[in-house]
């Protein structure tokens, strides 16, 4: 199977443990089979790849969830990568011309998933069903329908023809009013899960009907030009051949704290306690400071460098315009070789706690605004600076003036007490360099 993820999210529904570069789908609340926390992403495609070993994954993302999702995954999937955020139509359409870059054929199956549904391993094996019946080309899209539990006014429908396990599709029907619902669900209706499959070859050709392009390289240098709409707009709409296969499995949209709580690991992770007294409650502590609860009855506390949380879980799905209101930069951050975390911020002034993995490196790069002075609290490592090799052990300090060249290579797992010190300090001032010999 060719899967593109869908990995979108600016991070505002999960606050404090969400952000704008770890959304909801890199937070570890789940455990695998040996007991370990994952993520959501490291879930789904541990769940693909049990289901078909030979699952080539693809991620469509934007460039801020790059280093994070090398970080959870390796390199087991491929990246492509948006230049900025266009929708699901111009996502999809550029992460299946990398593909087909990539030497997939015009004749095989891409299916295209979102990235955060908690579902069982019935839902991928149905996601096979779904390859088997684009290759038999009974109709131009397969889509998948969830059947609904609810008359609920969050989702868009899919109205079959049939009743059946599989059917042609009818009618597409917009987020309705409960009352309305309840009308779909007579008809038979199905939640639309967002997922889609087709030919290579069908969505290049619908493509350029819509969009004027040669290659991959052509439409990654238009693609801030391109228009915003959603996949189910552009194409899914307006084509009069599609096929709707029916999923009865579990299947949840875990978007805020409500929903998340009710499949979480464990009730707490982090360091807390609850009373005999507290009930329906779940604390998520990432800081290392306890938390205590008393009383709590059906309510999610989080903490994290970015703030804290305390909600009842109903009110928790309001969140996001206080969190919006807030402005304020990721405190957190997965690396691809570790986790970025600001402990203390001054004017003209950060400090960093970077954890690095062994055997991990930064990019070779220079600030031009900011000195940077860095502790090593434990491990072995060793900076390049400048072309000049120098050892790192517990207790070493080295200064990092602004305009050189540097890099940090872990041996073992590396801590290393970072500050920042400038008028200017930014994600943005950073030049990357290539280190060659090291």
């Amino acid at each position: 199977m060719n899967i593109i993820l869908l990995s979108g999210g600016s991070g505002k529904r999960l606050w404090p443990l969400s952000n704008d570069v770890r959304s909801k789908q890199f937070i570890k609340l789940f455990k695998d089979d040996e007991g370990n926390y994952e993520s959501m992403v490291q879930r789904i495609y541990r769940q693909i790849t049990t289901v078909d070993s030979n699952a080539k994954v693809t991620i469509a993302t934007s460039k801020s969830q790059v280093s994070t999702i090398h970080n959870q995954l390796g390199d087991k999937v491929s990246v492509c990568v948006e230049p900025c955020r266009r929708d699901t139509f111009p996502a999809i359409l550029l992460a299946t011309v990398y593909l087909h870059e990539l030497g997939v054929s015009v004749d095989e199956t891409v299916i295209v998933c979102p990235v955060d549904p908690f579902v069982d391993n019935s839902y991928f094996e149905e996601i096979g069903k779904m390859e088997r019946l684009v290759e038999d080309r009974t109709a131009n899209l397969t889509l998948m329908g969830i059947e609904p539990t609810y008359p609920s006014e969050k989702y868009g429908y899919i109205i079959p023809e049939l009743v059946g396990e599989i059917s042609m599709v009818k009618a597409f029907k917009e987020k309705p009013d409960e009352k309305t619902a309840e009308e779909y669900l007579k008809q038979n209706a199905l939640w639309n899960a967002g997922v889609f499959a087709f030919r290579l070859g069908y969505l290049l050709e619908k493509a350029q009907s819509i969009v004027d392009f040669t290659d991959y390289c052509d439409l990654y240098s238009k693609y801030k030009t391109l228009k915003k709409i959603s996949f189910d707009y552009a194409v899914v709409e307006k084509e009069p051949s599609i096929q709707v296969i029916r999923y009865n499995g579990e299947w949840r949209d875990i978007g805020t704290w409500d929903t998340m709580a009710d499949v979480m690991a464990d009730d707490i992770k982090g360091s807390a306690i609850m009373d005999v007294t507290c009930e329906n409650t779940q604390i998520i502590n990432e800081l290392n400071i306890p938390i205590i609860a008393m009383g709590c009855k059906s309510m999610v506390i989080a903490a994290s460098g970015d703030g804290i949380l305390v909600s009842d879980k109903i009110r928790s799905t309001h969140m996001k315009p206080y969190v919006d209101a807030l402005g304020k930069d990721a405190m957190f951050a997965e690396k691809s070789w570790g986790t970025y975390a600001v402990i203390d911020v001054q004017s003209g002034a950060m400090t960093v706690k970077i954890a690095m993995e062994a055997g991990e490196r930064m990019s070779y790069h220079s600030h031009d605004y900011r000195d940077e002075v860095w502790t090593v609290v434990a491990g072995s490592g060793k900076a390049v600076v400048d072309g000049m090799e120098r050892e790192l052990r517990a207790g070493d300090v080295l200064t990092v003036a602004a305009g050189c060249r540097h890099t940090v290579i872990a041996i073992t797992c590396l801590d290393i007490i970072e500050v920042q010190i400038g008028e200017f300090i930014s994600v943005d001032d950073k030049r990357k360099y290539s280190l060659e010999g090291f």
